[in-house]
């Protein structure tokens, strides 16, 4: 198995606690990160050698991943895994993925990328390289079916973990906040590259927000060690440590829980903050020239989940130029103190929660199985 990043290592721990007491004794290894090793995963590099975002600053680390990849291609063929299951990072495990199942190792990819939004052409490439796909969101499983590619809807794996109804109390005490406090949380990115374009943005912005309220508590969760290091770098070199921020050692969930509202970068965090039931603003900003080419390239006018399952803006979408520290405070602002549209919100997100609820430890563990061998039943 290879994860390349946080939400990764979470969504194979989805499919690993399924999968695990069905092989007791089956070694599981690749790239992953501590969810994963919960169930005696083994990884044989760090996870976040590849947590690389961007065209161009994929790039820079080009040479690194791709002896990585090399590396781990020549130890799968010499080994024949029963089986190979990427996460997400589709860069990284398409091409993997190709070579192995042209060696007749079976691969499967967990999670599609998102070919509905852009780069539709890659279903030519999965289909070359994934022997079965698992797919999260319904609307994806007739995108295979046409392809010709077998799939599975697994339902989203967070909408089992994730309350229907959050615990805003329990979350708040658990963080030390006072119950009747306002609360935002501010997520600029698990990846080093989204540290190092949000982090200034989202802490001006949350300046701002301290500013017209003095009371407010701003919660920042990171993902790690290394993150939290170069965040507090980030904000030290852009003159914002007066800012009064409550950094937190993961807990990122705990954070979404205790917020009134959400200051989130592009990505998956965004459909868990949705989740939550939580007011969200949704901010982005990368290399300018990896800017110039992707903003070319979707096929929708947007890009945070929520919206994409909505098909509409139910939230803002603040990116590139327009994520400027004012707008996102002012975005903040409305999705604080507009009491209608945080009822609307709770009941739109309530319904896209029931529309992802699967057994998806269950279902998945049963696509790999039959994978590798004979049905078994779980």
């Amino acid at each position: 198995m290879v994860a390349g990043e946080s939400s990764g290592d979470l969504l194979a721990s989805r499919l690993l606690s399924g999968l695990r007491p069905q092989l007791p004794d089956a070694d599981i290894y690749g790239i992953g990160g501590k969810r994963m090793a919960e169930y005696g995963f083994r990884s044989e590099w760090p996870m976040e050698k590849l947590s690389v975002r961007g065209l161009f600053e994929v790039l820079a680390h080009y040479r690194e991943i791709k002896g990585i990849q090399n590396a781990l291609r020549d130890k799968l063929l010499a080994e024949k895994p029963a089986a190979f299951i990427g996460v997400d990072a589709p860069d990284f495990n398409f091409g993997l993925e190709a070579q192995l199942k042209q060696a007749g190792i079976p691969t499967m990819h967990f999670i599609s990328p998102s070919i509905w939004a852009w780069r539709g052409g890659r279903i030519k490439k999965i289909a070359r390289a994934v022997s079965h796909m698992l797919v999260v969101f319904p609307f994806e499983e007739e995108i295979y079916r046409k392809a010709g590619i077998p799939v599975s809807y697994v339902g989203y794996p967070l909408a089992e973990v994730i309350p229907m109804e959050p615990d805003v109390a329990a979350a708040r005490a658990e963080l030390g906040l006072p119950a009747e406090a306002q609360v935002v949380a501010i997520l600029p990115g698990s990846r080093m590259s989204e540290l190092k374009f949000n982090t200034v943005a989202f802490i001006e912005a949350a300046r701002l927000l301290v500013q017209r309220n003095p009371s407010l508590r701003i919660v920042v969760p990171m993902a790690g060690e290394r993150q939290q290091a170069y965040f507090s770098e980030l904000i030290a070199t852009a003159g914002l440590k007066d800012v009064p921020l409550q950094i937190l050692p993961g807990k990122s969930h705990t954070a979404m829980a205790a917020a009134d509202a959400v200051l989130v970068a592009s990505g998956t965090a965004t459909l868990e903050v949705a989740l939550f039931k939580k007011p969200m603003v949704i901010g982005y900003k990368m290399m300018r020239a990896s800017w110039e080419v992707l903003r070319h390239m979707g096929y929708q006018p947007w890009v945070g989940l929520p919206n994409i399952l909505a098909q509409e803006f139910l939230v803002p979408e603040l990116l590139q130029d327009a994520a400027t520290p004012t707008a996102l405070a002012d975005a903040m602002s409305v999705q604080l103190h507009d009491a209608a549209h945080r009822a609307r919100l709770y009941q739109r997100f309530t319904e896209m929660h029931h529309s992802l609820l699967r057994d998806t430890a269950k279902e998945s563990a049963q696509a790999v199985l039959e994978l590798i061998g004979p049905k078994v039943a779980l």
